[in-house]
C-alpha cells in the first residue's frame, strides 16, 4: 500500500510538471524504495522520473531495478548518459547487464563507457556462466603489507567510494598474490604508525575463479562472511563476492531445483518475461519423457486383465493404491533433495538413510494400512481377503516407494546429476509401475487368480 501511494505522489508530481518538488521528494527516498516505486510505474512515467533523478542517485537506483526497467531505461538514454550509468554501476553489475541485452545496444553503450569499465566488464564475462568468476565484482581495496595504518586509511579514502565494501581489505605482495586480509575496524583500533603486515590475518579463506557458484554459497554459510576474496590458479586477487550476490545465487539455485523437481527444465527469466514458446519448450521435454514412461502402467494393467475380469472391484483401489506410493516417495526424495542440497546428507549416509526411511515407511504404511481396513469393511463391504490384498499391498508400496524415493536423489548425486531431478514426477512414474505389479501379484496369490 506504501508503495502504491507513493508512486501516485510521484506520478502527481510529474504530471504537474512540478520537477523541483520532484527531484527533493527522490532525494529524500532510500535508493531501493525509489527503484521499488519506479518499478510500478507505467514505462514512459519510469523513464521520465529516472531522468530527473540526481546524477549521485541514479546508478545506484539503476542497480537495483529489474533487467526488464534497466533494458528499458538504458535503450531510451543518451549515448553519453547511458556510458556515465554503466561507469557508475558495480563491474558484477554491468556485466550482469551486459548479458542480458541485445548485441547492438551492448555495442552501443560499451562504446561510450570508459575504458576501465570495458575492461572490467570483459573481465567478467570471459569466465563460465555460474563460476564464481563470472559472479565477482573486481571494486575491492588492496593495500601493500608494508604500509602503515596512516597510509592504508588514506588509500582507503582514496578508493573506496568506487568499491563494492571497505569492511575488509586485502592484502597483496608485489605480485598481486594475496597474503592476508585487515578489517577496517583492526586499521581503527591500532597505532597510526604501525605496519599492516603485522597485525593483519593471514589466515584467508578465498574462492577460486573457477568454482561453481552453489559451492561459493556453501562457503559463505561454513564460515558466515559478508565477502570473500576470489584469487587464480596462482593465488592472485582478481576480485571479491560479497553477500549480496549470494543471496541473489541461493535465489535463482532455489528456483532452479523447484523448477527440477516439478519436471520443468530450469529457465533463466522471470514467468512474466518469458514467452508462450519458451514455457512450452521448458516444459514438453519432461512431460513426453513422463508420458511415454508412463506407458508400461498400462502394459502392466493389460497384462492382468485376467485379475480384473474375475474381481473387478480391484479396479476401483488402483488410484489409492498409486497416488499413496507418490506420494510416500515423493515425501521421501523432498527431504533427501533438501538433505544433499544442504550438506546434511553425504553418499557414505546411504545405508543409515534407507535404514530408517524403511522404519518410517513400516509405520506409516501399519498405519495407513489398518484406517484403510476399516474404511474397506464399514464402507465399502469388501470380502476380507480383498480387504487383506488392498492392505497388504499398500503397506508393501509404502514401503517400497520410501526407499525408492530415498536411494534414487543420493545416486543421481554420486553419478553427478542434480538430485533434484529425481524428483516427485519422476519417481512418481516408477512407483505406479511397481505398485501395479505388487497389487497384481498379492491378488493373484491371495484370492488364486490370474
Amino acid at each position: 500500500m506504501e508503495e502504491i501511494r507513493e508512486t501516485e505522489r510521484l506520478k502527481k508530481l510529474l504530471d504537474s510538471k512540478q520537477y523541483t518538488r520532484l527531484r527533493q521528494a527522490l532525494e529524500e527516498e532510500l535508493e531501493a524504495d525509489i527503484a521499488a516505486t519506479l518499478e510500478e510505474m507505467e514505462e514512459e512515467d519510469m523513464r521520465k522520473i529516472f531522468r530527473i533523478l540526481p546524477k549521485s542517485q541514479a546508478a545506484e537506483v539503476f542497480s537495483y531495478l529489474d533487467v526488464k526497467a534497466q533494458q528499458s531505461i538504458i535503450t531510451s538514454l543518451s549515448d553519453k548518459d547511458a556510458g556515465l550509468i554503466m561507469d557508475n554501476l558495480m563491474a558484477d553489475d554491468a556485466a550482469d547487464l551486459m548479458d542480458e541485452m541485445p548485441a547492438n545496444v551492448v555495442k552501443r553503450i560499451l562504446a561510450n563507457a570508459s575504458p576501465e569499465t570495458r575492461r572490467d566488464i570483459n573481465h567478467l564475462l570471459r569466465y563460465p556462466e555460474d563460476s564464481a568468476g563470472s559472479i565477482m565484482t573486481v571494486e575491492y581495496v588492496d593495500l601493500k603489507e608494508n604500509l602503515t595504518v596512516q597510509e592504508a586509511i588514506e588509500r582507503i579514502r582514496k578508493v573506496g567510494l568506487d568499491s563494492e565494501t571497505v569492511n575488509i581489505c586485502y592484502v597483496l605482495d608485489s605480485g598481486r598474490r594475496l597474503i592476508g586480509t585487515v578489517s577496517l575496524r583492526y586499521l581503527l583500533l591500532h597505532e597510526s604508525d604501525e605496519v599492516i603486515g603485522a597485525f593483519m590475518n593471514e589466515n584467508v579463506v578465498s574462492i577460486n575463479t573457477m568454482m561453481d557458484q552453489e559451492d561459493v554459497a556453501e562457503l559463505f554459510k561454513k564460515y558466515d562472511f559478508t565477502a570473500m576474496p576470489v584469487v587464480d590458479n596462482e593465488n592472485r586477487l582478481v576480485g571479491i563476492i560479497t553477500v549480496d550476490d549470494i543471496m541473489d545465487i541461493m535465489e535463482e539455485e532455489a528456483t532452479e531445483d523447484i523448477e527440477k523437481m516439478n519436471a520443468i527444465l530450469p529457465g533463466d527469466k522471470p514467468y512474466m518475461r518469458t514467452g508462450v514458446l519458451e514455457t512450452w519448450k521448458n516444459r514438453i521435454p519432461w512431460l513426453l519423457l513422463l508420458m511415454i514412461s508412463a506407458t508400461f502402467t498400462g502394459g502392466i494393467i493389460t497384462s492382468f486383465e485376467d485379475a480384473l475380469q474375475s474381481y473387478v472391484v480391484l479396479t476401483a483401489f488402483i488410484p489409492m493404491l498409486m497416488d499413496t506410493g507418490g506420494n510416500a516417495g515423493g515425501q521421501a526424495s523432498a527431504t533427501i533433495i533438501r538433505g544433499l542440497s544442504l550438506n546434511d546428507i553425504a553418499f557414505s549416509d546411504v545405508f543409515r538413510v534407507i535404514w530408517k526411511e524403511i522404519r518410517v515407511a513400516v509405520l506409516c504404511g501399519m498405519t495407513l494400512a489398518a484406517c484403510n481396513f476399516v474404511k474397506l469393511m464399514l464402507f465399502d463391504k469388501v470380502s476380507l481377503t480383498v480387504a487383506a490384498v488392498v492392505c497388504l499391498t499398500l503397506l508393501v508400496v509404502v514401503v517400497i516407494a520410501k526407499t525408492v524415493g530415498c536411494t534414487l536423489p543420493m545416486a543421481a548425486k554420486r553419478l553427478g546429476f542434480d538430485p533434484a531431478v529425481m524428483a516427485s514426477p519422476f519417481i512418481t512414474t516408477i512407483v505406479d509401475a511397481l505398485s501395479l505389479m505388487i497389487y497384481f501379484r498379492i491378488a493373484s496369490s491371495l484370492l488364486h487368480i490370474g
